[in-house]
């Protein structure tokens, strides 16, 4: 397994998921206790709901300074905030609404906005959340792996060098006719941790292929996760069934 560094595999989805919760709460307290807040950048679709919901029932427990936790996101769809598609929509139904009062300072992407409206903007929130840093280095990325080896919204056959001096950027996504607002790669690449939670029978085949050392270049999942961050793969049977039964 080449291509995937610190591996966990487990029986289903939800204890994925659980494992990526105690990740998140591990790594806020080591910031809160190290640099007094934790930044973390999250991602969208459907896997990641396990794990909003089991850190919203943990939250009042976690001992953790929730008005010290800075939320990002790693990607977002150009939409209105209450629209069904919306990422941050999706967060705030599963966790945000849930945390303990005040809750968490929320840093949403305004895809209400025009797509290079909507960068700018979330680059100018950037540039303030992170005065010290020219690139932003976030404590932690929750992260997912699209079947044809995509994370947040970088897709394979983009020109990514391109984003080299950005820190967000819109970009339109020909075979989904979606215009969306994502970090680029500088901003991943440095987190301090990134933790890809990848589940289903449909993301074994793109597993398989990057745990082979494949695609570094060509599928942007792979190179976020060569990157020297801390990473973690966490996967249940289904999408490691390639990876156990070559």
């Amino acid at each position: 397994m080449t291509g995937l560094r610190d591996v966990e595999i487990f029986k289903t989805a939800e204890a994925a998921a659980a494992r990526g919760a105690e990740l998140f709460l591990s790594a806020a307290r080591a910031a809160l206790a190290a640099r007094g807040r934790f930044t973390v950048a999250l991602s969208g679709g459907t896997s990641p709901i396990p794990l909003f919901r089991c850190l919203a029932a943990r939250a009042p427990f976690a001992e953790v300074d929730w008005s010290a936790v800075h939320v990002f996101w790693v990607d977002e769809r150009c939409v209105p905030p209450d629209h069904p598609e919306s990422n941050f929509l999706l967060a705030q139904e599963h966790l945000l609404s849930k945390l303990p009062a005040p809750g968490a300072v929320i840093h949403r992407v305004a895809g209400e906005l025009l797509p290079d409206e909507a960068a700018l903007c979330y680059e100018t929130e950037l540039s303030a959340a992170f005065p010290a840093e020219e690139i932003p280095v976030f404590d932690l990325l929750i992260l997912g792996v699209g079947t044809d080896g995509h994370t947040a919204s970088l897709f394979p056959g983009m020109d990514l060098d391109r984003f080299s001096e950005r820190k967000a950027v819109a970009v339109y996504v020909e075979k989904l006719r979606s215009s969306r607002v994502t970090l680029t790669l500088p901003v991943l690449t440095r987190a301090r941790r990134i933790v890809f939670l990848v589940t289903g029978a449909g993301k074994a085949g793109i597993i398989a292929k990057i745990s082979g050392g494949g695609g570094e270049t060509y599928y942007p999942a792979a190179r976020v996760a060569a990157s020297q961050s801390h990473v973690s793969w966490l996967l249940d049977r289904d999408a490691a069934n390639w990876i156990e039964n070559p």
